[in-house]
């Protein structure tokens, strides 16, 4: 068996991307060894800033031989198709290959015995191709060559047990050399195998692995706080930012300005963190920031850092004295006054200054008209004011504190927390993990503001593709999935949507004549669009929480009496756990079968008899025990379930539909459906579709796997 080692080293990879370059090569390599026959023990790929890199191992030494046969045209086939089959099949004459029959005659066929090659040559061609063939979020050539890598690619190692697997891509030839520390290790290092390899990258001050370098990253910080009375702000993505921008982490300490600590906090971690990736620290016994910091470098240095500290205690202070100018001036004037009067939103949706009455609008509705004073007074000042910082200098620039400042803006004004929380909040949550608005008039706000969003970019056809959604649409329905069903928050949506639907005609009008006019979704088509897309989010929140996303569709795919599909997130929320329960048991795992089964006879008899079944059978035409019993128990569980909507006893109407298992396994124990009388054999297949109807009362079954 052998092993593979391949790096691609070059100029700084930006961090955000390193690791997703890393596993595209691993994925890349691995399925074109896979395609070619090659199988391997196990594959691990890795990332620093000026290289990615894989290791393989367990690889055969070359390929199987492969066999393969390729029909070819009959005996008497004209020459010319014959010669053509010869041609495409590699082959001199017909000698080459054997005669069979089938039914129709004799045929030639072309067995092609191609002997395995070499691993070494396999990846000899295969990996120029994934060089060329890489996709990065950005690239660049340099030179006079025509390869687009992110940053000039300046070497090539790769080797197979330990000997150079020899191509050559864009001029660069693959060889058995890598660089180490840009500043610690000058000159090239000879690394045939992995396992030298990682300890000569070591000796020349690159520590590969990155997990290792987040921990000497955390280790050493945590100390240097430690040593001070301190703690570190944990922040994962900053550390997992940080361990890409070096090969050699030292942590070191700095201190700033103790009068920056005036500043509201978030806007002294906000500039630590966003402009000069630094850590920073709080007071271990009264949790409040200090003012210190621990930014990483890159090297070791004579004088143990001072200089380079003192850089960045200048460099840091800077930012934050413009941060205290933009605090004092924002604060000079009064976010009430502050107009976002001709700021567009988007072009296809309106202005921002229409956004936000939408949103105040919204929120109320969602409150309710019966909603205490205090409430919708509250809802209104805090909505309307919402957006208000982003005419500020500090969110201009610092765009991560939308919200935050608005919120620190309308205290100084004295508005109530009533109003300054939700303000702050009102943005939330933004991911899966982020905590929701505490309060009501937070929770509406966000949810007004999210689904004024989505009806804004869905009445436009603005839609999420693949993976792309540059406008955080499939955040903004998780974030309202989220408020709703964790607060317990019963709303419809299809209302809500009408009726920003019709606002959003109003605000579209305002538009100048320049921008664009394309025709919109009609408010049908964005009321169906919209819930389609909340059924899938819905799908992805509860598949993480374990449910089935057939569940899920044999929910969404019930309808009202006026065609409108459920939108209650809450009640679809309770009736697929309700229906999950159900399933799990003995009943429902008969049930479903006799539905299934049922279903499939009633399907083959209307499709001969090009007739439908649906109505209801009548008792005179039952001469069976069993069908009888059936009819009764039909009409009680139609009972039950027909109250489970209004009640939402989602387990009640499971319960009820339950009891339908005994009289339905009865009956196809019993009951011959296809009778020789006419009548009786129609009135059979009634009570089949009687089932069925019933059954999908509770959910529609038809979209439940198993059975």
């Amino acid at each position: 068996m052998a092993d593979l080692l391949l790096e691609l080293f070059c100029e700084e990879i930006p961090a955000r991307m390193q690791v997703a370059a890393a596993r595209q090569l691993e994925d890349a390599v691995t399925a074109r060894l896979k395609d070619a026959g090659l199988g391997f023990k196990a594959a691990e790929h890795f990332s620093t800033p000026r290289r990615i890199g894989l290791f393989v191992s367990g690889l055969p030494k070359e390929q199987p031989d492969i066999t393969e046969e390729r029909k070819g045209p009959r005996v008497s086939a004209p020459e010319k198709a014959i010669e053509g089959f010869l041609r495409a099949a590699g082959l001199a004459s017909l000698d080459e290959c054997e005669t069979r029959a089938d039914k129709k005659g004799d045929y030639y066929v072309a067995v092609i015995e191609r002997p395995g090659q070499k691993t070494a040559d396999v990846i000899a061609a295969l990996v120029p191709e994934v060089v060329r063939g890489f996709h990065w979020p950005k690239s660049m050539r340099w030179g006079g060559g025509n390869l687009r890598w992110v940053r000039p690619l300046h070497s090539i190692l790769c080797t197979l047990d330990g000997k150079v697997v020899p191509f050559d891509v864009g001029g660069i030839k693959a060889g058995e050399v890598t660089f180490g520390h840009r500043f610690h290790a000058a000159g090239e290092i000879k690394a045939p195998t992995f396992d030298k390899y990682k300890e000569r990258l070591r000796e020349a001050r690159v520590i590969l692995d990155r997990t290792q370098r987040k921990d000497v990253i955390w280790r050493e910080a945590a100390h240097l706080a430690e040593s001070s009375g301190l703690e570190v702000e944990r922040d994962d993505a900053l550390l997992e930012e940080v361990a890409g921008l070096v090969e050699w982490p030292m942590a070191l300490m700095g201190t700033f300005d103790a009068a920056f600590l005036d500043l509201p906090p978030e806007v002294l971690i906000t500039a630590m963190r966003s402009h000069q990736k630094y850590f920073a620290l709080r007071d271990a016994k009264t949790g409040g920031l200090a003012n210190k910091f621990v930014f990483v470098s890159n090297l070791e240095a004579e004088d143990g850092g001072k200089a380079i500290t003192a850089g960045n205690e200048r460099v840091l202070n800077a930012r934050l004295s413009d941060a205290k100018f933009f605090w004092d001036q924002d604060r000079k004037l009064h976010l009430d006054d502050l107009s976002l009067s001709g700021i567009v939103f988007h072009e296809r949706i309106g202005f921002l200054e229409d956004k936000v009455e939408r949103t105040a609008a919204l929120a109320l509705g969602i409150v309710g008209p019966t909603a205490e004073k205090d409430v919708r007074v509250n809802v209104t000042e805090a909505a309307k004011l919402s957006k208000k910082d982003l005419k500020t200098s500090m969110v201009y620039e610092f765009p991560e504190l939308q919200g935050i400042m608005g919120a620190y803006y309308a205290a100084a004004l004295d508005y109530p927390e009533e109003v300054t929380r939700p303000i702050r909040e009102h943005y939330s949550p933004v991911g899966p993990t982020d905590e929701i608005p505490t309060g009501v008039v937070g929770q509406v706000i966000a949810t007004a503001d999210k689904l004024d969003t989505l009806v804004g970019f869905f009445r436009n056809d603005i839609r999420p593709t693949g993976s792309r959604d540059p406008y955080a649409l499939r955040r903004a329905a998780l974030g309202i999935i989220r408020i709703l069903v964790e607060t317990q928050r019963k709303l419809h949506l299809i209302p809500l949507i009408q009726s920003n639907y019709a606002l959003h005609e109003s605000g579209h009008q305002r538009l100048a004549a320049a921008l664009d006019k394309a025709e919109p979704f009609s408010v049908d088509e964005t009321v169906s669009v919209l819930l389609s897309f909340f059924a899938d989010r819905l799908k992805v929140y509860l598949r993480d929480k374990g449910a089935r996303h057939d569940l899920i569709d044999a929910v969404f795919a019930l309808r009202d009496k006026d065609g409108n599909p459920p939108d209650d997130l809450v009640a679809i929320v309770a009736r697929v756990e309700a229906l999950g329960a159900f399933l799990d048991t003995d009943d429902g795992k008969n049930l479903l079968a006799g539905y299934k089964r049922a279903v499939n006879i009633l399907r083959i008899e209307e499709k001969k008899d090009k007739t439908s079944y649906v109505g209801k059978a009548v008792k005179k035409l039952m001469s069976e025990e069993a069908e009888k019993a059936l009819a009764g128990a039909i009409a009680e569980a139609d009972k039950a379930a027909a109250v489970a909507p209004k009640t939402e006893d989602f387990k009640g109407a499971m319960a009820a539909v339950a009891r339908l298992r005994a009289p339905v396994d009865r009956f196809f124990d019993e009951v011959t459906v296809n009778a020789d009388k006419k009548d009786v054999r129609e009135n059979r297949l009634k009570l089949l579709s009687q089932i069925r109807a019933s059954l999908e009362g509770v959910a529609d079954f038809s979209k439940v796997e198993g059975g």
